[in-house]
């Protein structure tokens, strides 16, 4: 699906004058492939159509470019002129108003502009970061919060109907060794010698939480072993943990729509319903004392215990639980970001969810690998704060939340990412985010000098002005604009907006150095060019959106 509205009428064009040819052939408009030269000197636009067509045909491609070229409606479609290069490429070059006609478009959509129907109200839900609620969020959960939020983001863009999810682990031992750690640091504050648990956790917060509830309830709780007080601690600690990781993620501009918890699927009894269902299809079987699922039957390289010897489960079939739960709330797809050792689950829980008679594609699963930060040309592990593993936090607190946002969106989610601070926080050019978001604020400072030098936009803009081939090149890369957002969201891949936001930035600073924007002598001239740079603003904020990173108006 192309949305490139030039490229469109390109397809239209080369359609229609396949027909006039008298071509014998059924080809859709989605089947012709339209491509942007590298080389200005081989057009604005290019396609192999006729090299495409040469073995159903059965003719010489150029043969068949001839065709389409004697036939193409060039006012129609808005070509100025067609040529003919090298086996059979034909090469397009368009009227400046068939390119410009976009500047339109944006500046009566504003903020709106880029939204498309793509998904016609599909619902998705997404569900990321899923941290244990056991401690700070850290640099690893950065990066699937960065990415989760841009692809719900650019989802919704594209007309999905988008659920944010973060699944609570409150129930299993991290939660029971969270309970007893926060119970041992309670009594350490009366100096009574209480070991933590031999998997405790020994963060700063769990002092801090301690210390919170020696302050509202003094000893209430000394030498109380009772399973009301247990519940307490641990219903305590569980809560401020949570309410941390929410603060933290709002601090990152990144919100849920749903928090769901496993211990509530547990009390609803919904594991065992689940496993009931899995062993009433013959999908169970019994093998040293523990029950398996016979995963392999559904394309899992072998089959998985889901009850162990002991009676307990494992991690697997909560969380078949909670993704029928899902499916149950009427989702038509469920998308998972996971760590970069979870490569083996996703086999294992698509056989899961085929057994539970759904289709495998409803669930899709990225996975996310890893990131290390880099300072002075060494990697940046430490918290200052506590001397553990870098934070959300601290990592902010280093480089800002636009500088992360941008960073850890702009590769792709399966490859190693390593965050160079020191470029992140460069005030100059070198650094991306910098770069990018001081185009934006340049476009400002014209519209204002525009105002003060009372130049302003009008109703009738002489856009056939804007010819100058760095302007050109601005116009071609605006009409990319929604067909980049559609690509972004069919592969969940939001570096392609941070691709498009950088060169959009570069074609601006060329245009900018190649062409006065205000000149009082040729005021129609300056229109046109100022309603290039507004529209270019506009589209450079909306694609900052798309992956949470401000648009400052200053630098």
């Amino acid at each position: 699906m192309s949305t490139n509205i030039v490229e469109l009428k390109l397809k239209q064009g080369i359609k229609e004058a396949l027909e006039k040819a008298n071509f014998n052939l059924e080809i859709e408009e989605k089947d012709i492939v339209i491509e942007t030269p590298r080389e200005k000197t081989f057009g604005d636009y290019s396609s192999n159509i006729a090299m495409q067509l040469t073995r159903v045909l059965r003719t010489n491609p150029r043969n068949i470019a001839t065709s389409i070229i004697e036939n193409f409606n060039k006012d129609e479609y808005g070509v100025e002129k067609i040529e003919i290069a090298g086996p059979g490429f034909i090469n397009f070059f368009m009227k400046v108003e068939s390119l410009s006609g976009v500047i339109l478009d944006i500046l009566k959509a504003k903020d709106d502009f880029g939204k498309n129907d793509l998904g016609k109200g599909i619902k998705f839900n997404v569900e990321y970061v899923s941290a244990n609620p056991t401690g700070d969020l850290h640099i690893g959960h950065a990066r699937q919060a960065a990415l989760g939020d841009s692809i719900c983001r650019i989802l919704e863009t594209c007309g999905y109907d988008v659920t944010r999810e973060y699944y609570v682990n409150d129930a299993g031992n991290q939660i029971h060794n969270l309970a007893l750690s926060l119970i041992a640091r309670y009594h350490q504050l009366f100096d009574i010698d209480k070991p933590l648990p031999e998997d405790g956790y020994y963060g700063n917060d769990i002092i801090d939480i301690a210390s919170e509830i020696k302050s509202k309830y003094g000893d209430k709780y000394l030498n109380d072993d009772s399973k009301e007080t247990y519940e307490f601690f641990r219903e305590y600690g569980l809560k401020a943990e949570l309410e941390k990781i929410k603060q933290d993620l709002e601090y990152f501009r990144v919100k849920f729509n749903v928090w769901s918890s496993e211990q509530a699927i547990r009390d609803k009894g919904s594991i065992e319903k689940v496993v009931e269902f899995l062993r009433e299809k013959g999908f169970l079987y019994e093998h040293d004392n523990a029950t398996w699922f016979k995963s392999s039957s559904f394309g899992d390289d072998k089959d998985r215990v889901i009850i162990k010897s002991d009676g307990s489960y494992t991690y697997i079939t909560p969380d078949i639980a909670y993704h029928l739960d899902k499916l149950e709330r009427g989702y038509d797809y469920l998308v998972d970001l996971l760590g970069a050792d979870h490569h083996g689950y996703i086999n294992r829980m698509k056989a899961a969810i085929m057994a539970l008679g759904y289709e495998a594609d409803k669930l899709e699963i990225d996975i996310v690998q890893m990131v290390r930060a880099i300072k002075d040309g060494e990697e940046f592990k430490m918290s200052k704060r506590s001397g553990k593993a870098l934070t959300l936090r601290d990592l902010c607190d280093e480089a800002g939340v636009d500088a992360i946002r941008y960073f850890f969106v702009a590769r792709s989610p399966s490859s190693h990412l390593d965050f160079d601070i020191d470029l992140a926080t460069k005030q100059s050019n070198e650094n991306p985010v910098y770069y990018v978001q001081y185009a934006h604020a340049r476009m400002c400072s014209i519209n204002k000098l525009a105002s003060d030098a009372g130049i302003s936009l009008s109703d009738d803009i002489k856009l056939e002005l804007l010819d100058n081939p760095a302007e050109i090149e601005l116009l071609k890369h605006l009409n990319d604009y929604i067909s980049t957002i559609v690509e972004a969201c069919k592969d969940r891949a939001p570096y392609k907006i941070t691709n498009y936001a950088y060169k959009l930035a570069q074609l601006f600073h060329a245009f900018y150095s190649e062409c006065r924007v205000i000149d009082e002598n040729n005021l129609d001239l300056s229109t046109a060019r100022l309603a290039l740079v507004e529209s270019t603003r506009i589209v450079l904020k909306n694609a900052l959106y798309l992956i949470g990173v401000n648009a400052p108006s200053k630098m």
